[in-house]
């Protein structure tokens, strides 16, 4: 399917979190979607997203206009863990697709357009993947490599992965 892509504004904050909250596999465990907005660990990829230097887009269903997804990026506040591993300059990116649109492109679709975006302002973008998450695949195909393998917040394990965006790569 053809998604349609569009830039994430400062007034995308519930759908934000509510991607958040897929993008953190905190539906496993249970847990409400109101729990990523409450979460600390979490806050700072969405609240205040409009600031300088964040990116995001939102993919629509172009049959029913509903939001498919959402893939965002921006800078973390020190001392981000993920900055152990990549330049506290590299924005971190989230990314999660509802689940009646998985399979249907919008996550490469989404990635696509950010990562193009990005490359003007940034010379890399990081992320943070589940170890057995099958989006791993997607994210390599986009470019991103694996820089090191960490315990994620919930105790298993995740690999940070990096894409350069100039060139050469």
């Amino acid at each position: 399917m053809i998604y349609k892509i569009r830039a994430a504004v400062a007034d995308d904050h519930p759908f934000l979190w509510q991607m958040l909250y897929y993008a953190a596999h905190m539906y496993e465990s249970g847990e409400s979607p109101e729990s990523a907005r409450l979460n600390s660990d979490l806050r700072p990829y969405v609240e205040g997203f409009g600031r300088p230097g964040d990116l995001g887009v939102i993919a629509i269903d172009p049959a029913t206009n509903a939001e498919a997804g959402a893939a965002w990026l921006r800078t973390m506040p020190p001392p981000w863990p993920l900055y152990r591993f990549v330049d506290a300059g590299t924005p971190e990116l989230a990314i999660a697709v509802a689940p009646a649109h998985i399979g249907r492109g919008a996550g490469s679709q989404m990635i696509a357009r950010l990562l193009a975006d990005a490359a003007a302002i940034y010379p890399a973008v990081a992320l943070s993947v589940r170890v057995g998450n099958p989006a791993k695949a997607l994210y390599e195909c986009m470019g991103f490599v694996i820089v090191a393998e960490i315990t994620n917040r919930v105790g298993g394990k995740s690999f940070i992965m990096r894409a350069p965006l100039t060139w050469p790569l």
